[in-house]
């Protein structure tokens, strides 16, 4: 048994898992993804990257952290011992830790604009807006870094408190209530957006397939989401693994959380896309959707206070319920390295989160002209936010998952994740996966973030 406990029940595990997997992604990207590329086509498209990269990364996580029993760097360094392999592995533990603080760090940014959005709709500042208002409404917010530092502190401390009272009485409890919150919320927003018009042409938007818009782009697409959206490569899945009771079946509980991570954010296409288009709006507003495009929508439709209100909360509670994941790593190796109390290593590393998301939240204000990699960097403006994103989802992410792809495809001893996954079909699948399909996929990521890959289809197209 880990030193830290156990999750109190299977159920619990699983729905931990999925509010780590789900986030401000899931709620607004997915849903566009699916229409862009195709409706249902897409989502089929996307299942079939989920079962070639995250399921089997997902396991893979989960089953180190269940088998090292500890942080994940001392869960790797462990395992690589007990195979007689190099200490050396344990890098992975430590890119993933690390990882997870500097996603957090920007995370927390974005997630302190939903909490304004939240008091915003619930003033009723959506109410009669145009787009050129919508537009400004959102830059005053950005461009008051005091502000902007008011929400940031905000959403970085109620994630450090909840951490810092541990598994059962912080990230558990957080859990048994965020995500009941979240999913009545949701449920909510559908039945509202059931109710308007142009509920079928969203469904339609979101469902009918269109295979005629599968493209190489799509598949990249999927295969980005599938990646990026399931809190792979942060350590989240390894510590939450190191939490799962024996008795657990990894190969047929992460299924179920991703299932349900996709069926959240189908229904979350469900509830957003009627507002918007019985608003008039473009629904491939991509990242402006959320905070310029549906304060439109909101603000346009009748009870559009409340929907708005509730809309922006539930961002709030799936960011939450992420950031808390990707801090937990962290914050128990600290406890492990220098004998630290919880409450004051979760303190220490909130106020690293809180710090380096400094150099995000001055990036759209007073920072917004310095460039860091100056002429070299071209994804979006060069800003420390934009070189931050880049680095950390472009070249750690992928890095992190190719790493663990070949520790445990090829380096562990298949007797070793036998134990822990048992045997049987699903087993002997997961472990082709592993080995050759995910490395390759992964690999396609990494291609794609320095930009052959899309270079390869522009030529194609040509």
């Amino acid at each position: 048994m880990p030193r830290y406990g156990l999750w109190s029940s299977p159920f619990m595990f699983v729905l931990a898992v999925i509010g780590s997997a789900l986030g401000l992604g899931n709620i607004w990207k997915f849903p566009y993804l699916v229409g862009q590329y195709g409706g249902s086509a897409f989502v089929l498209v996307y299942l079939a990257c989920v079962a070639v990269v995250g399921l089997p990364l997902m396991v893979a996580e989960l089953m180190l952290g269940r088998r090292g029993r500890h942080t994940p760097i001392y869960s790797l360094l462990r395992i690589a011992r007990e195979e007689g392999l190099s200490g050396g592995w344990s890098v992975i533990g430590w890119l993933g830790s690390i990882t997870g603080i500097l996603v957090l760090s920007t995370y927390s940014i974005i997630g302190g604009w939903s909490m304004a959005y939240v008091f915003r709709s619930a003033a009723g500042t959506f109410h009669g807006l145009d787009a050129v208002t919508a537009a400004r409404q959102f830059q005053e917010l950005t461009g008051d870094p005091e502000r902007l530092l008011a929400w940031h502190t905000l959403f970085v401390a109620v994630t450090t408190l909840v951490v810092g009272r541990g598994l059962r009485h912080g990230i558990e409890e957080a859990v048994r209530w965020f995500m009941p919150v979240l999913l009545t919320i949701l449920g909510i927003l559908v039945f509202y957006a059931h109710g308007q018009p142009s509920f079928d042409r969203a469904v339609e938007f979101l469902l009918r397939p269109d295979f005629a818009r599968l493209d190489g782009y799509a598949l990249l697409a999927a295969l980005g989401h599938a990646f990026f959206s399931l809190s792979l490569g942060v350590g989240a899945m390894v510590i939450y693994g190191a939490y799962a009771p024996e008795r657990v079946p990894l190969l047929a509980a992460a299924p179920v959380a991703v299932l349900a991570d996709t069926l959240i954010g189908l229904l979350a296409g469900l509830a957003i896309f009627p507002v918007v288009f019985q608003a008039g709006l473009d629904p491939s507003a991509g990242p402006g959707l959320i905070f310029q495009t549906l304060p439109l929508a909101f603000g346009g439709i009748p009870g559009g206070q409340l929907t708005g209100t509730l809309f922006f909360a539930m961002l709030v509670f799936a960011a939450w319920t992420s950031a808390i994941s990707m801090l937990e790593p962290a914050v128990t190796y600290v406890m492990e390295r220098w004998r630290l109390e919880r409450a004051l290593a979760a303190s220490l590393m909130g106020v690293l989160v809180w710090s380096l998301g400094l150099l995000s939240l001055l990036s759209f204000n007073l920072w917004s002209h310095l460039h860091p990699l100056g002429d070299w960097f071209t994804p979006g403006r060069g800003t420390f936010f934009d070189v931050l994103i880049f680095f950390v989802t472009g070249l750690l992410l992928p890095l992190t998952g190719l790493l663990t792809a070949i520790f445990v495809g090829w380096r562990m001893s298949p007797d070793t994740s036998r134990i822990e996954l048992g045997g049987g079909w699903g087993y002997h699948l997961w472990l082709i996966l592993i080995r050759f399909a995910t490395p390759v996929a992964v690999g396609l990521l990494f291609l794609q973030a320095i930009g052959l890959v899309d270079l390869l289809l522009v030529w194609e197209a040509l």
